[in-house]
């Protein structure tokens, strides 16, 4: 049975606790949560009493007493954790985003190589984007023309996030794009491939130095189709985080306002289609509120794969995606920023 430990016990922690230990409870892995570290030992406390778990003061004590570490602290903690797991050689999963800088994202993915690792880019699990993913690489409607991707959430300081430090520069490296959007940059590298070009402009209205609440980018793929990406942070705490993709190819328009399962609704000469996703089959194991299953299940699957690919191999598999593709998402990222400081002009995206 392989120990993990969970460092970080603040919103996201707490959504990869439950989710593990429903995981647990089921008999569904062979692994438990058994430490839990936060710079705030009240929070590690409560968090480990739902797993009758060891509560740190301290990481490195953690770290000796683990085979596995979900690292949920704030994104400018993430380098500092993964290199001292890295050094006793322990498996990884690695929220996202890498880093709150390249430099750091870039150290972030050398270290990380050198131990099983999965970032935690959880779009790429999803049976919705899972099906726009096989349409596109299929051109079973044609070529791609033009995507467009809109994503929006409150303002992520207050409501059920809470998360206060996601006002700070220095602690989560910039706002909607880096912190939020990060998932949007890797899901549409994933369905449509890397683009080779991006133009981008940013807006902060709401006093937060260096966080910017509206990004909007404009995306160039070498076969001359385009993507637009809008990422936004509001103030309208009645509306949910909410993703809407729409992908016009030759012979359909393919679009969901669901990021999980759907539908997928598609529209062609010959009228109207839908395809629905389902939850894994293993999941009406875990016995969750119906309530509870759709956000519960988004992150037991890749928890899930990425321990069995830790019982793959030795125990040195890779979940997927790893921190090279996480990597290639937060070049794009910083090239946007890039074009956005210079009046959008655009920028070539690097590849790795």
């Amino acid at each position: 049975m392989r120990r993990i430990g969970i460092v970080g016990c603040g919103h996201i922690g707490t959504v990869h606790s439950y989710a593990l230990r429903r995981l647990t409870q089921a008999n569904l892995i062979t692994a438990m949560v058994t430490a839990t570290f936060d710079t705030d030992f009240a929070r590690a406390a409560e968090m480990a009493k739902h797993h009758d778990a060891q509560p740190y003061h301290d990481l490195d004590l953690l770290l000796d007493n683990v085979d596995v570490v979900w690292i949920c602290t704030w994104t400018s903690g993430h380098l500092e954790a993964v290199a001292r797991a890295a050094e006793r050689g322990l498996a990884v999963f690695c929220e996202k985003p890498l880093a709150a800088t390249i430099e750091d994202c870039r150290r972030v993915h050398e270290v990380l190589a050198t131990v099983p690792h999965q970032v935690g880019l959880v779009l790429r699990y999803a049976p919705v984007f899972a099906q726009c993913a096989e349409i596109v690489r299929s051109q079973e409607f044609g070529r791609v023309l033009t995507t467009i991707f809109r994503d929006d959430q409150y303002f992520p300081v207050q409501g059920m996030y809470g998360s206060t430090w996601r006002a700070d520069r220095e602690l989560a490296g910039g706002g909607t794009l880096i912190e939020h959007s990060i998932h949007d940059i890797d899901l549409l590298a994933w369905i449509l491939g890397a683009p080779d070009s991006v133009s981008a402009a940013t807006a902060q209205r709401f006093g937060c130095e260096g966080i910017e609440d509206t990004a909007v980018l404009h995306l160039g793929y070498p076969d001359t189709s385009r993507a637009v990406m809008i990422s936004i942070w509001h103030q309208i705490l009645s509306r949910g985080s909410t993703r809407r993709l729409e992908i016009f190819c030759e012979h359909a328009l393919l679009w969901t306002e669901d990021d999980y399962l759907g539908p997928l609704h598609i529209q062609t000469s010959d009228g109207f289609l839908e395809r629905c996703g389902s939850v894994p089959d293993w999941a009406n194991q875990l016995d969750l509120p119906e309530v509870y299953e759709k956000s519960v299940v988004q992150y037991a699957t890749p928890a899930k794969a990425f321990l069995d690919a830790l019982d793959g191999s030795g125990g040195r598999s890779n979940g997927f995606p790893t921190s090279a593709e996480a990597l290639a998402s937060h070049l794009l990222v910083e090239a946007a920023y890039q074009s956005a400081a210079v009046g959008g002009v655009p920028i070539s995206v690097v590849a790795l």
